[in-house]
């Protein structure tokens, strides 16, 4: 086998940010080489120590975590704790992990591994895009050595998951969204939209907890408040936004459609704030800059997550594709 691709996350854990995560630590194509962490489902507080224990229960200590930004670039913006809990991994009261974060800062973090895998990394942006939007004010020449950016956010029909036309990530800090989309002149969106039409059924979700293995029972615990939320308010399926871009930035072959349009951030205030306008019939003359994910092959998704939570001490397998 090759040597594993290079994968830098830059997450805000949060429960679907958990399961990805461990979706990406199980696959042996890839190698996670760091966590930057910002705010957003919660306080930087909270993600950072939540990402260090995601580590510890997922034997994966070899993992660095750096912490980011604790706001938005200019407005405040809530948070996510209705849906995750107020310490966004469901109020369990688990033991904090046994390391620290590195001191290095997130933004830096991102622009030295950018560096060191230069034409290689995969970037995966799982929450808001606080500190990449930093990280290219800081070295505008980034975009230049990411091999492949693959963002979680938007709702590419103004179908929006926290406003009538936002979706959270995009919305909790638009600016910093808009800073991405413009510096990147093409990069993977996986939107609110695409997540509501690859919904995990509850039933087996319940089953592939059952896992005796530590990723399996802590994720059970941490993601019941949030299952039962989804289960009272959404209906049979769940909805997971993180994990579904992970399948994708992993196995970019079960894309079974996408769609290349431009794609910008509407930064007004009022109830248009955060929305990502995406010009379908490429009315403005500018370039495509998005490519959007519209369906995933819903048995690849569903194996990932299901492996991921079996994963037994860390072992990394490939699940099935079919």
């Amino acid at each position: 086998m090759s040597d594993p691709i290079p994968l830098l996350i830059d997450t805000d854990p949060g429960v679907d940010d958990a399961l990805a995560l461990l979706m990406a630590f199980d696959d042996p194509a890839h190698r996670v080489v760091g966590l930057t962490v910002s705010a957003g489902n919660v306080g930087l507080e909270h993600t950072v120590a939540n990402a260090l224990k995601l580590c510890e229960v997922a034997g994966r200590a070899d993992v660095p975590v750096f912490a980011g930004c604790a706001a938005p670039l200019l407005h405040p913006a809530p948070d996510a704790a209705e849906v995750h809990g107020r310490d966004g991994f469901g109020d369990v009261g688990y033991v904090p992990a046994a390391r620290a974060a590195q001191d290095e800062h997130a933004a830096l973090a991102i622009l030295r591994l950018s560096h060191e895998h230069a034409g290689r990394l995969v970037l995966v942006a799982l929450g808001p895009l606080t500190n990449l939007a930093l990280a290219l004010s800081l070295d505008p020449g980034l975009p230049r050595r990411i091999a492949r950016l693959v963002v979680m956010g938007g709702a590419v029909t103004a179908r929006g998951n926290v406003t009538s036309a936002a979706e959270f990530n995009i919305h909790f800090d638009p600016e910093a969204a808009r800073i991405v989309f413009r510096a990147f002149p093409r990069f993977d969106l996986a939107d609110w939209e695409a997540t509501v039409a690859h919904g995990l059924p509850h039933a087996e979700a319940e089953g592939w907890l059952a896992a005796d293995t530590p990723q399996a029972r802590f994720y059970e615990a941490i993601s019941r408040r949030t299952r039962r939320w989804s289960a009272d308010r959404r209906g049979d399926r769940w909805y997971l936004a993180d994990p579904l871009a992970m399948a994708w930035a992993l196995e970019p072959e079960g894309a079974a459609e996408l769609a290349e349009r431009p794609v910008e951030v509407c930064l007004e205030h009022g109830p248009a704030r955060g929305a990502t306008v995406v010009d379908w019939n490429r009315q403005l003359g500018v370039p495509d800059n998005a490519r959007i994910l519209l369906r995933y092959d819903q048995a690849r998704f569903e194996a990932r997550a299901r492996v991921a939570l079996a994963a037994e001490g860390g072992l990394r397998r490939r699940p099935p594709t079919g």
